[in-house]
Parts: structure tokens; C-alpha cells; sequence
């Protein structure tokens, strides 16, 4: 019997992000999670190195790279037709739980017990939990700034949203991030390559 779960995740890429924007460069979710995983995995090596934390980056980033696996059935719902009211998310959140159990199923059943924490997005340790939504929403940030460093105004008040959302997170790795990682992502190739080997700021 074929074990369809691969085939299903590879068709991420057809899943678009921000469908109620205008957007200067289209994202899908198959990109949305490699850069998701990208940053999780930053953040645990921020956590570890710089904050003394117990924190494994690797394991961080397999949850973010799984983190959005459902909505190969779903599709992309977007954040504000999601949080309309609880009951719309609540309704949204039963759908995300079917899906992944439908895709859970796709797995060869000697995997299953190793894919189920990942496609259910539950880790054992709820500092993992907050460092996961941190690196969704910091994705969902440098979307909104780069879009706007290409003139696009369409995404000004999501990235305020998203910046109070991280503010509400009170993480020291999520500050680190924004102050020595982050502006990069409003600079243009040639102003990154001016600036390669600068000492960062303190």
C-alpha cells in the first residue's frame, strides 16, 4: 500500500499565503515553512547560546517545519478570517485537528509515533510551544517589512499587529532577533553586500 504523506506535503507549494493581499512577491506555505524552521532554529540557538537556555534548535525547527502541514486539506485561512470571533476559530481549529489526522494517517504506521508530535504541533515542553509561534510570527513580520521595503503599504498595519504580538511574547531570544538579525531584511543585495563582516550592534 502507498503512503501518500510525502506527496501531500510536496503540494504545499501550491498553497498560497495572504490571499487577502496585495502582495509584490507571492509565498506559499511550502516557503513560509522552510523560513519558519529557519528562524525556529535560530531562536533555539539564540535561546541556547546567548540565554544559557535547555533548548534543542533542532528539534524547534522539525516543529516548524511541520507546523502548518495541515493545511495541504485546509488550505491557507487567513488571520483575520480565522480570529473574527472565537467561534470561527474554534470551528477552525476542529477542521486543523481532522486534517492532520487525515495526514497522520498517510504515514507508514511504523513512523506514525514519531510524525504524530510533529503534525499535531505539540511539543513536550511549553517553551518550545512559545518559541514556535515566536518564529510564525517573525516570519509574518519580515513578510510585512519586506513588502513594505519594496513600497508596499498594503502591509503597514500587519506588521503592527504582528510586532504587538511578539511584544506580548516578552522573549528575550525574540528581542535578540529583532535588533541583530531582523534589519537586514529591509536592505537591498547591494546593501548587504556593502555591509558583509560589519560587527553587529550591541
Amino acid at each position: 500500500m502507498a503512503n501518500h504523506y510525502l506527496a501531500y506535503l510536496y503540494r504545499l507549494q501550491h498553497i498560497e499565503r495572504w490571499s487577502l493581499m496585495r502582495n509584490t512577491h507571492p509565498e506559499n506555505v511550502a516557503e513560509h515553512s522552510f523560513h519558519v524552521s529557519l528562524i525556529a532554529h535560530a531562536l533555539g540557538v539564540i535561546a541556547r547560546e546567548i540565554f544559557g537556555r535547555d533548548i534543542q534548535p533542532e528539534q524547534l525547527a522539525a516543529y516548524a517545519l511541520f507546523h502548518d502541514a495541515a493545511e495541504v486539506f485546509t488550505g491557507d485561512i487567513p488571520t483575520p478570517v480565522k480570529h473574527q470571533n472565537p467561534r470561527i476559530l474554534a470551528n477552525f481549529r476542529e477542521i486543523e485537528a481532522m486534517a492532520s489526522e487525515r495526514l497522520l494517517a498517510n504515514v507508514p504506521e511504523p513512523l506514525r509515533g514519531s510524525y504524530a508530535p510533529l503534525l499535531f504541533r505539540k511539543p513536550s515542553d511549553p517553551e518550545l510551544s512559545k518559541l514556535l509561534k515566536a518564529a510564525d510570527l517573525l516570519d509574518a513580520y519580515l513578510k510585512c517589512t519586506s513588502e513594505m521595503s519594496a513600497g508596499n503599504r498594503e502591509f503597514a498595519t500587519a506588521r503592527k499587529q504582528v510586532d504587538e504580538k511578539l511584544k506580548q511574547l516578552e522573549l528575550p531570544e525574540v528581542e535578540w532577533f529583532l535588533v541583530h538579525l531582523a534589519p537586514s531584511f529591509a536592505k537591498t543585495i547591494d546593501e548587504l553586500s556593502e555591509n558583509e563582516g560589519d560587527d553587529e550592534p550591541s
